[in-house]
């Protein structure tokens, strides 16, 4: 306890000195009073590690900044297009009540509109998120779509500015940024300046198609019919020719519910009279023998059963009588070729997750906010006085779906 209470008048004696420094150096605004909180100044301390001269420059900066964006006077109807679009806005809250922000900026907005306009729209919708969290929340969850890009260079000039931004002026605000279908070069640039920014470690970059429907691999009919994978029951097809020397046998291509190791399926003689000529097709068997193991040809244990009635394309030498019993012989376990499994897996390490893999769990709770469908009203209702604007009075009760201008006229 004693601890605890050392630390807690350390951290008080820490924000006093970071707002005295700050008083000193130009005093502070009525708003700016309000800003410099106890938790947004032990916010800075902490990204600073509690360095106090280090987190009072910075947030003299940020103050300056803030400032010279006139931040204080943002309101939703400067953004009217952006709005009405989605470009940027706040999807909802997790499970932890942290603001879910989406953004889905187009590879041509430069084009239409500056930086300066871009870097306002970011403050609006980061301000509208904050003022969303509820008591004791303090940070948000970005998701940026990148799939209206074409190029990874132009994304990058999006991405980097966002994140450089929420690093000066918003620490320890950020809890996790996914970045959602980038271009195919993206990665490769994204190695190379990771190790330069800041919330790296805190971004993720998934894919989209990795969270579709799965199919169901235990009723292949669900199967498009125009898929390479084909399914014959057993019981549709009929032997109409008699099993003899001279004619020919009918088989049935059946797929098992449990994927085998060595193939999903197996060959089987539809016909089971007892004159049935030739062995009955196994996944083991079905293989061709001039490239299939000793141990896969023949049962484990058992070299000759193998060989009744048949010849195999690769002849095993003849049993002579100075051999052992092969029932008594112990083959060493040979480990089964797989279509599969990629080569890879033989050197993973249980127990080890890779980096994918980790991306894909955390973004699974926040799927549903990217395919949530925008509504301009909703979001719109989630603003507070003034970044609401005048739009901000209509009860959020009336839902009104955004009309492009093509549908109006």
């Amino acid at each position: 306890m004693r601890k605890k209470e050392q630390n807690v008048s350390k951290e008080k004696e820490r924000v006093e000195a970071v707002l005295s420094l700050l008083r000193k150096q130009e005093p502070l605004t009525v708003k700016q009073e309000k800003l410099c909180n106890n938790a947004c100044i032990e916010r800075f301390l902490k990204a600073k590690g509690d360095n106090v001269k280090k987190a009072a420059k910075q947030l003299r900066n940020c103050l300056s900044w803030r400032h010279s964006l006139a931040i204080d006077h943002l309101i939703a109807d400067e953004f009217s297009a952006e709005l009405a679009e989605g470009a940027a806005y706040v999807s909802g809250h997790d499970d932890e009540s942290r603001p879910v922000l989406i953004f889905r900026i187009k590879q041509d907005c430069h084009k239409f509109h500056s930086q300066k306009l871009f870097t306002r729209l970011l403050v609006f919708t980061l301000e509208v998120a904050i003022q969303t969290m509820i008591k004791g929340v303090e940070q948000f969850v970005i998701l940026f779509d990148a799939s209206f890009f074409r190029s990874a260079s132009a994304f990058m000039n999006i991405l980097l500015p966002t994140l450089k931004i929420i690093t000066d002026y918003y620490p320890g605000r950020l809890h996790k940024a996914f970045v959602i279908d980038p271009p195919s070069l993206f990665s490769y640039l994204w190695k190379g300046v990771k190790a330069f920014v800041e919330l790296a470690p805190l971004t993720m970059v998934v894919s989209s198609l990795d969270f579709e429907e799965s199919l169901d691999f235990n009723n292949f009919t669900s199967y498009d019919p125009k898929s390479t994978f084909h399914r014959f029951n057993s019981p549709s097809i009929s032997t109409t020719a008699k099993i003899g020397s001279c004619s020919s046998s009918r088989f049935a291509l059946t797929v098992s519910n449990s994927f085998d190791s060595l193939k999903p399926w197996s060959l089987t003689l539809t016909d089971t009279s007892s004159s049935k000529l030739g062995p009955t097709i196994s996944p083991l068997n079905a293989r061709s023998y001039s490239f299939a193991l000793p141990v896969a040809r023949t049962p484990r244990g058992n070299i000759g059963a193998g060989k009744k009635g048949f010849f195999p394309s690769t002849p095993l030498p003849q049993k002579t009588q100075d051999l052992l019993d092969p029932s008594c012989i112990n083959h060493p376990r040979a480990m089964r070729s797989s279509f599969f499994q990629s080569p890879a897996m033989f050197f993973k390490k249980e127990g080890h997750v890779s980096k994918t893999e980790k991306s894909r769990e955390s973004f699974v709770p926040f799927l549903k906010f990217y395919r949530r469908p925008y509504d301009e009203m909703t979001y719109r209702s989630k603003m507070r006085p003034p970044l609401g604007g005048l739009i901000s009075i209509v009860s959020p009760h009336i839902q009104r779906h955004h009309i492009s201008v093509s549908q109006r006229f």
